[in-house]
C-alpha cells in the first residue's frame, strides 16, 4: 500500500536520511590504519586481538535483541542510540590520556563494547525505517534503485575516508605538504596519532544530527498480537516469533544460509587479502590502491544486482553469485603473479552482489511490524558465519603448518607462512562447494513447495 506517491524515492526524507547515515556511520577513517593504530597507541598484539574478540561479541549478544527492540519502541529511537554511542566510544579513543598502558586497556574494552552495541543497533532498523517510509510515502519497487544509490554513494565515501585516513596518519607526507603550501607547522607522530580519531568523531556528531532528523513512521501492517503488551515483553515475543518464522520459511532460511556461506568465505578471504598480495608480488604501497579499486566496484555491482532483480528470478541470482564466488576461489588457487589479482577482483565483487540480493529479497518477504528483528536476525547469521569460519581456518592453518614443518623442517619463517597460506586455498573451494551442496539438496524439495518471490513482488 502506498500513499501521496513521491516522483522519486530520494525525495522521501527518511530514505535520503537512511543513505546519509550508512555512509556517516562507516566513515572511520582510521579503518586504513586500524590494527597499527592501537598498537602504536602502546597496546600489544594478544590485547588488540582480545580488542577484537570483545567486539565481535559483543554484536553477537545484542543483535537481534536491538532488532526486536526497534521494532517494539521505535526505529528511529533506536538509530538515535546508535548514534549517540557511536559518539560516545570515538570521543573516548579521541581523548584518553596516554601513558597509563591499564588504563588505555579498559578503555579500549568500553570502547569496543560500545562500538559493537552501536553496529547491534543499527544493523536492521536503519534499513526497516527507510523501507517503510518507501512503502506508505512511495512505491517499494524502486528499492532497488535506493540501494543501487546507497552503496555506490558509500562506495565513494569509503575511498576518501581509505585515502585521507592514510594521509593524516604519516607525519612526513603532512610535514612535506605543509612545506609544500609555505606553512611552517611541525608535525610528529604524536600530533598524527589522534588526527584519524578526530575526523572520525566530527563524522560521528553528523551521524547522531541525521538520526535526530529521522521521523518515526507506523508499521505497515499491525499486529494484534503484540501491540497490547509491553514494549520490553513485546521484544522478546517478536525475536520468538521472527526466529519460528525464519527457519518455518524456506525460502528466507535458504537466503540467510547462502549469505552466511558467501559472505563468511569471501570476508575470510578479504581479511587474508594482503598476504596474498603480498605472494602475487604487489607491490605494498599499491595495497590501499587496490583496497580503493575494490570500493569503486560499489559503483558497477549494484547497478548489475538491481537489473537482475527485475529480470531474473531469486534462484537464478542466488546461483550466478555462487559461480561467480567459485570462479574467483579457483583463480586464487593458482597466485599468478600480478593476474592474480582479477580473480581477487571477481570473488570480492561478490560481496556488493550479496549484502544487495539480501536486503532486497528479505525486505520483500517480511512484514513491517517485525521487519528491523529479521534484517537483525541477517547479521547474526553472517557474523555467526564469519566466526565459524574464523575458527575452522585458524585449525586449518595449524594443521597444515605442521605438516609442512614435518616434511620441510629447513624453511625459513616467511616462507612456510606462505607456503602454509598458498596450501590452505584449494580448502576454500573444497569448503564452499561441499556446503553449497548440501544448502542446495536440502533446500531444493522445500523451495519447491514454497512461491519464491517474483522480481517485482512485495
Amino acid at each position: 500500500m502506498t500513499t501521496a506517491a513521491a516522483t522519486s524515492p530520494f525525495q522521501i526524507p527518511n530514505v535520503r536520511l537512511f543513505i546519509i547515515f550508512r555512509v556517516l556511520f562507516n566513515a572511520r577513517f582510521y579503518y586504513p590504519v586500524f590494527s597499527i593504530l592501537f598498537l602504536d597507541f602502546g597496546l600489544t598484539l594478544a590485547q588488540f586481538a582480545m580488542l577484537n574478540a570483545v567486539w565481535a561479541a559483543t554484536i553477537v549478544l545484542c543483535e537481534v535483541p536491538s532488532g526486536a527492540l526497534a521494532d517494539s519502541f521505535g526505529r528511529r529511537n533506536l538509530l538515535v542510540f546508535a548514534g549517540s554511542l557511536m559518539v560516545i566510544e570515538v570521543a573516548l579513543w579521541a581523548f584518553v590520556p596516554l601513558g597509563n598502558l591499564n588504563l588505555l586497556f579498559w578503555v579500549f574494552v568500553l570502547n569496543r563494547i560500545l562500538s559493537g552495541m552501536a553496529e547491534a543497533a543499527a544493523s536492521g532498523a536503519d534499513e526497516a525505517l527507510a523501507y517503510d517510509s518507501l512503502q506508505q510515502q512511495g512505491d517499494i519497487a524502486d528499492w532497488g534503485r535506493v540501494l543501487e544509490r546507497q552503496m555506490q554513494i558509500q562506495s565513494a565515501g569509503f575511498v576518501l575516508v581509505m585515502t585521507l585516513g592514510g594521509v593524516l596518519y604519516d607525519p612526513d607526507l603532512l610535514q612535506e605538504m605543509f612545506s609544500f603550501i609555505g606553512q611552517p607547522w611541525q608535525v610528529t607522530r604524536e600530533v598524527t596519532l589522534r588526527l584519524p580519531i578526530y575526523f572520525t568523531l566530527a563524522t560521528a556528531i553528523l551521524t547522531l544530527l541525521t538520526t535526530l532528523r529521522m521521523r518515526e513512521v507506523a508499521h505497515v501492517e499491525s499486529s494484534t498480537e503484540v501491540s497490547h503488551e509491553q514494549p520490553v515483553s513485546s521484544a522478546f515475543r517478536l525475536v520468538w516469533q521472527a526466529g519460528r518464522w525464519i527457519f518455518n520459511t524456506p525460502f528466507v532460511l535458504a537466503l540467510m544460509l547462502f549469505g552466511l556461506l558467501g559472505d563468511s568465505v569471501i570476508r575470510m578471504v578479504l581479511t587474508m587479502a594482503s598476504q596474498y598480495y603480498r605472494i602475487i608480488e604487489i607491490p605494498e604501497a599499491l595495497f590501499g590502491v587496490f583496497g580503493s579499486l575494490l570500493a569503486m566496484l560499489g559503483f558497477v555491482m549494484p547497478s548489475l544486482a538491481r537489473r537482475l532483480t527485475e529480470t531474473r528470478t531469486p534462484l537464478f541470482n542466488l546461483l550466478l553469485t555462487a559461480a561467480i564466488i567459485l570462479l574467483g576461489l579457483i583463480g586464487l588457487c593458482f597466485v599468478w603473479p600480478w593476474v592474480g589479482l582479477l580473480p581477487a577482483l571477481l570473488l570480492f565483487s561478490c560481496m556488493f552482489l550479496i549484502g544487495f540480493f539480501l536486503s532486497h529479497y528479505l525486505n520483500q518477504a517480511t512484514s513491517s511490524e517485525q521487519r528491523a528483528t529479521i534484517l537483525s536476525f541477517k547479521g547474526l547469521f553472517l557474523n555467526l558465519g564469519y566466526g565459524g569460519i574464523g575458527i575452522l581456518y585458524a585449525l586449518l592453518l595449524a594443521f597444515l603448518r605442521k605438516q609442512t614443518e614435518q616434511t620441510q623442517p629447513e624453511l625459513a619463517e616467511e616462507i612456510l607462512k606462505n607456503l602454509v597460506f598458498v596450501d590452505s586455498l584449494p580448502w576454500f573451494v573444497a569448503y564452499f562447494c561441499g556446503l553449497l551442496t548440501i544448502l542446495l539438496l536440502i533446500s531444493y524439495k522445500l523451495l519447491r513447495k514454497q512461491k519464491t518471490p517474483s522480481p517485482r513482488e512485495p
